[in-house]
């Protein structure tokens, strides 16, 4: 070790001024970085890095069936990814939206459950507002530990969603389990009027997309030219600021969950209602974690996220394709999917910070 090397350290400084073009061009140099070391991993466990690559990065655009199938994954990403930002941005992290996600549906599935013969149109609008109160409630479960018993709502959060998952094994291998259904946990297939109506002729895209789509547009509303949308933002860059100004941080913390646990919940309601037509245990799909993906890949930006959430949806939509074509186990897609986290977080704190090489600090020995 050089003499310079030895007694100079290197060290993050944080940027005064972080660059807009850098910011936006993060997320590019993240998926760069990601395919790197994906094709290095695909070389090692013996596939074709091509083949996969074209799996799972081309094969989704080269029909309207795949393409398709892609606007309907992105749908539920899209829309919990825009709760969980709101509170990301606040600095109230939400890792349960899969829970919340998950009874969402089951609230959802109470009625065409409990009602099997009720008709008319106004069964899957409530569907959906009973899904989003379901998610809801979940989340204040989260939000009244944290601000009543100052518990981590990282853990709590986390470990409800494994008691929403036991909640909905108990429901469909008991009260709820098809008595018709050959012993499968699922329950009873919906009645036409509790099915969300298609959007696209031949596809399975349905109306819950245009919900999205609106919703993406009200949270861009919200934290951009709202008074409390200002305020959560305040409160995760400056707490000391947002309390000196008399923000609340139990109100911001409230807000934050209960916003996350809503929308996870319409998206489990849209779930069951839309492309599934019943309550099945393969509801719990790791929608709620990918958001968390798609939330920071898209900037924590109403707009961004929009982007982010296409692009995942091609991954899991690519990711089966790569299965059956290239032989490529399901593991190595869930392994794109975080490497391409963690290569994005690297960006953004490159982003932000810049290396000073620096002579460390000696204590003088008395």
């Amino acid at each position: 070790m050089s003499v310079w090397a030895a007694t100079f350290l290197p060290a993050l400084v944080r940027r005064e001024h972080a660059s807009l073009v850098a910011a936006m061009l993060a997320p590019a140099a993240a998926l760069g970085m990601a395919i790197i070391l994906n094709l290095g991993l695909y070389v090692l466990i013996g596939r074709d890095p091509a083949a996969v690559l074209y799996a799972m990065l081309l094969e989704p655009f080269l029909s309207w069936a795949s393409f398709a199938e892609v606007l309907l994954k992105a749908g539920p990403l899209l829309l919990i990814a825009q709760g969980l930002a709101i509170g990301f941005r606040a600095k109230v992290f939400n890792i349960g939206a899969e829970g919340q996600f998950i009874l969402g549906a089951i609230f959802a599935s109470a009625i065409p459950v409990w009602f099997p013969q009720a008709t008319g149109q106004w069964i899957w609008p409530l569907m959906l507002l009973l899904g989003a109160v379901g998610g809801a409630l979940w989340a204040s479960i989260t939000a009244f530990w944290r601000v009543r018993l100052n518990a981590n709502e990282i853990l709590v959060s986390l470990m409800l969603s494994l008691v929403a998952a036991q909640v909905l094994n108990y429901l469909l291998l008991g009260p709820w389990k098809d008595p018709a259904g050959f012993n499968f946990p699922q329950s009873v297939m919906f009645q036409s009027d509790a099915v969300v109506p298609t959007l696209i002729a031949g596809t399975r895209v349905n109306v819950s997309l245009l919900i999205t789509l609106a919703l993406s547009l009200v949270a861009w509303v919200f934290m951009q030219r709202s008074f409390m949308g200002y305020k959560l933002k305040v409160g995760g860059l400056a707490p000391r600021a947002a309390g000196y100004a008399g923000f609340s941080e139990g109100r911001a913390i409230w807000l934050s969950l209960l916003i996350g646990g809503l929308v996870a919940g319409l998206a489990g309601a849209a779930e069951v209602a839309g492309p599934l037509g019943q309550l099945q245990r393969s509801i719990s799909t790791g929608y709620g974690y990918a958001a968390i993906i798609v939330a920071y890949l898209g900037g924590l930006h109403p707009i961004g996220i929009i982007f982010s959430a296409l692009f995942m949806a091609v991954l899991y939509i690519g990711g089966d394709n790569a299965m059956v074509s290239a032989n490529l186990p399901i593991a190595a897609v869930r392994v794109f999917q975080g490497s391409l986290l963690l290569a994005y977080l690297v960006a953004v704190a490159f982003v932000r910070y810049r290396i000073e090489w620096r002579r460390p600090y000696h204590r003088s020995q008395p």
